[in-house]
């Protein structure tokens, strides 16, 4: 997707093309105050990166700073639902901050599963602040080589 700008200068200035990840636009949107003039804290919203492979789907989540026992990931009628929650670090008092830019919060993505996924075999790991997921694909729905009989 890409968004068209002009110079704001009201010139007929050349029109430019600025790549924008539309998941990024939502994103401010929904955390737009417009009783707040200062920039807005949103929630922590992990990034989510998913492909496919012969064998699996896999799914990775940038999600650093969140503890295992802060995550639940669920498989209900073909969905799979990862929500966890990011805990702010206690401030004490007398702290003084020039600048507060990280997120916290609760978040919750849910994705639905092809039928090809097997939703009973699902692998999970949390390394690096990356959480892994691994959706095993059912039996029949993996490729399969047919050798032609002479």
């Amino acid at each position: 997707m890409s968004l068209v700008t002009r110079n704001g200068n009201g010139s007929n200035a050349p029109v430019r093309y600025v790549a924008r990840d539309p998941f990024q636009v939502a994103r401010e949107l929904l955390s737009w105050d417009p009783f707040f003039s200062g920039r807005q804290a949103s929630a922590f919203v992990p990034a989510f990166e998913v492909k496919e492979t012969n064998e699996a789907f896999v799914l990775k989540a940038d999600v650093p700073g969140v503890a295992e026992a802060d995550i639940d990931i669920a498989v209900h009628n073909s969905v799979l639902t990862v929500s966890g929650t990011r805990h702010a670090e206690e401030r004490k008092e007398g702290d003084s901050f020039a600048l507060y830019e990280r997120q916290y919060g609760s978040f919750s993505r849910s994705f639905a599963l092809p039928e090809a996924a097997d939703g009973d075999r699902v692998e999970a790991k949390l390394a690096n602040g990356v959480l892994g997921l691994t959706i095993w694909k059912k039996a029949e729905a993996k490729p399969r080589k047919i050798l032609v009989q002479k």
